[in-house]
């Protein structure tokens, strides 16, 4: 199957007061048709940021220095402003990290709705108010007509998620980008919200770029994750595979603090990741690995592909 979306050789930094830093350094993946793949680490390991290169939304001092994006047949890097607002929604959104501050409190549900349903769908009127409707049914929030008039601070959390996730469907989009969609809900919400767009997303064959740092989630509901540490991808595999083998001793960490977290020892991950700014020659993780050797100090290792499909950048191989 080909891939829908195709990231190649993504570099992206920043500019400080005090210089330039590189905070992703040569990211690739792409992303199938249907499929669901998940970029998981640790916080500031650059997940979100090289995500949001997709979109074009990135921070005001930050600069791509290499790379490609791809999306039907065109790298959105080069395209103006304009053509992007008409990819934007329509056909890659975006399902952003926190319900709480996502929605404009002075408007009803119903007005931003339909402001995204008139911009991307072109209609308007009762047309734009049956799809409004629809969307919200879609995402099961019961009595959907009468919730158009709702203000955002009439919904819970979990409510206002489920009506985040029906602007990302109401355009029909074909990509969604979930940017830690349950972090500011409570555990059986959680569920509840991992559960609807697993259902939405097979319902409407969807593609799907999960971004979390919670394995949990992760083993339920991904097809492939994205290992990264310190803005590389230091591992890539299919979920069953990274799983049962995890390659990358970060990969191996992490889920050894999932795995031992019933057991009377629990497992830690010992250090810091690191700044933005500490120059690195060597493989970041080296300070923190329990299996690092000398060259890991002085050399970023080469990628080393497995003939299980996964790669891991390490020089254990």
């Amino acid at each position: 199957m080909s891939s829908i979306l195709k990231v190649k050789n993504l570099s992206i930094g920043f500019n400080f007061l005090d210089g330039f830093v590189e905070a992703v350094h040569d990211v690739s993946f792409e992303l199938k048709k249907g499929e669901t793949l998940s970029i998981v680490g640790e916080s500031g390991c650059g997940k979100t940021i090289s995500t949001m290169s997709v979109l074009r939304l990135l921070p005001e001092n930050s600069k791509i220095t290499s790379g490609e994006v791809y999306y039907d047949g065109q790298n959105l890097l080069n395209l103006t402003e304009k053509q992007m607002q008409k990819i934007r929604g329509k056909k890659i959104a975006l399902i952003p990290q926190d319900p709480m501050t996502s929605l404009n409190p002075l408007y009803t549900v119903g007005n931003q709705l339909l402001e995204i349903i008139e911009l991307h769908q072109g209609v308007k009127g009762k047309e734009a108010e049956r799809l409004a409707v629809d969307a919200l049914e879609m995402v099961k929030i019961p009595d959907a007509k009468e919730k158009l008039k709702a203000y955002p601070h009439e919904f819970s959390g979990g409510m206002k998620q489920r009506v985040i996730i029906a602007m990302a469907l109401a355009c029909r989009a074909e990509i969604i980008i979930a940017d830690e969609p349950t972090t500011a809900l409570d555990v059986t919400v959680q569920a509840q919200i991992m559960d609807l767009l697993k259902e939405v997303k097979e319902k409407n064959n969807l593609s799907m770029i999960l971004i979390t740092h919670d394995l949990g989630i992760v083993s339920q509901y991904a097809d492939k994750i994205a290992v990264m540490y310190a803005g590389h991808i230091v591992e890539f595999a299919a979920k069953e595979t990274l799983f049962k083998n995890p390659k990358h001793p970060y990969t191996q960490a992490l889920l050894k603090v999932i795995l031992d977290i019933n057991s009377n020892h629990i497992e830690t991950i010992e250090g810091q990741p690191p700044s933005l700014t500490e120059i690195i020659s060597g493989c970041p993780f080296y300070p923190r690995c329990k299996k690092s050797m000398d060259v890991c100090q002085k050399k970023y290792p080469q990628r080393k592909a497995f003939t299980d499909g996964s790669t891991a950048d390490c020089w254990l191989y």
